[in-house]
């Protein structure tokens, strides 16, 4: 008998039918025993984990100090590809297995990405605004300038960002990236010249975030990257909300050392909008989290999350 636990902040479990990981949980594991948690804070997720074998989520905070608590759990199977609220290394003293997603939704945020970019650049926000005010002129919103003639740097060249530098590219956009891990080869064969955070200071007409971050990582774009910026470039992040001060992105919004965002996460997975310095404003486009999101994607994710989940549990080396 397996207990599995589908656990994750209440929303995200609102937006997808759970049922059929249920389904699938009681089909390859007929031992399964499938309970839910919509999470309240860390004293009831801990007593939900007391019980629990395996832990599904994607987003929740499991944390050293919870991970040390916990005897049973064998380990988490997450339904996204990063897994930056878990504390990895505590997950492996304590014998945790983590398994999270590969490859499921590259086509689906590269696209997401791409959208960002043409609507900031060419300025739909605000032609938007300026039509339910009743204004019909094309020169209302200011200057565009032609996606062709601009230089998209992308910040992690993985699976996500070559997607973004083809489809980039099919617009005639010049394309470069900063990974350190990445060989030069793999970059060039796509047309891609990898470069230093310098040179992105100083060409980046558009960058893009696609990188990993642990959650208690300090934030690479912080008030001194900003300052660096040489080209009042659009600013794109569809990868994780720990890489952005978002203090000194508003910052950089209102002084101009930024000329539009497109941010599909943030610092927070359940921001409190009401009060959000980024709302009301012409050059910004909020997301919630949905780049990852289509019909195929979810479908995928639920599945081989389910799947991921039954191997821990039976104990498979390679899930």
């Amino acid at each position: 008998m397996t207990t599995y636990l589908i656990s994750d902040f209440p929303d995200v479990l609102a937006s997808r039918e759970l049922q059929v990981e249920i389904d699938a949980l009681q089909q390859q594991d007929p031992t399964a025993i499938v309970t839910q948690y919509a999470y309240q804070n860390q004293a009831e997720l801990l007593e939900k984990l007391e019980q629990t074998d395996i832990l599904i989520t994607a987003f929740l905070p499991i944390d050293a100090e919870l991970l040390s608590q916990l005897t049973r759990l064998k380990g988490i199977a997450v339904n996204a590809t990063g897994t930056s609220t878990i504390d990895l290394k505590a997950a492996a003293k304590h014998g945790i297995t983590v398994q999270p997603l590969g490859d499921y939704s590259t086509e689906d945020v590269a696209n997401h990405t791409l959208g960002l970019i043409l609507a900031l650049n060419q300025k739909l926000p605000a032609h938007t605004r300026q039509i339910n005010a009743h204004i019909w002129q094309y020169e209302a919103v200011g200057a565009i300038t032609r996606l062709g003639s601009q230089t998209l740097a992308i910040l992690g060249f993985g699976r996500i960002g070559q997607a973004v530098a083809k489809r980039a590219k099919a617009f005639g956009m010049t394309v470069i990236a900063v990974d350190p891990y990445l060989p030069e080869a793999v970059a060039q064969k796509q047309g891609v010249s990898l470069v230093s955070l310098s040179e992105v200071f100083d060409k980046a007409d558009i960058i893009s975030l696609h990188l990993f971050a642990a959650a208690d990582s300090p934030p690479l774009c912080d008030a001194a990257f900003f300052s660096q910026l040489k080209r009042q470039p659009l600013f794109i992040n569809v990868a994780r909300g720990c890489l952005v001060d978002e203090a000194a992105l508003v910052a950089a919004l209102d002084s101009g050392k930024i000329r539009g965002a497109g941010l599909d996460v943030l610092q927070s997975e359940s921001p409190e909008l009401r009060n959000s310095p980024f709302l009301g404003r012409d050059n910004v486009i909020l997301t919630p989290h949905a780049g990852f999101y289509s019909q195929e994607s979810m479908a995928y994710l639920q599945l081989k999350t389910v799947e991921n989940a039954v191997d821990i549990a039976k104990g498979a080396k390679h899930v």
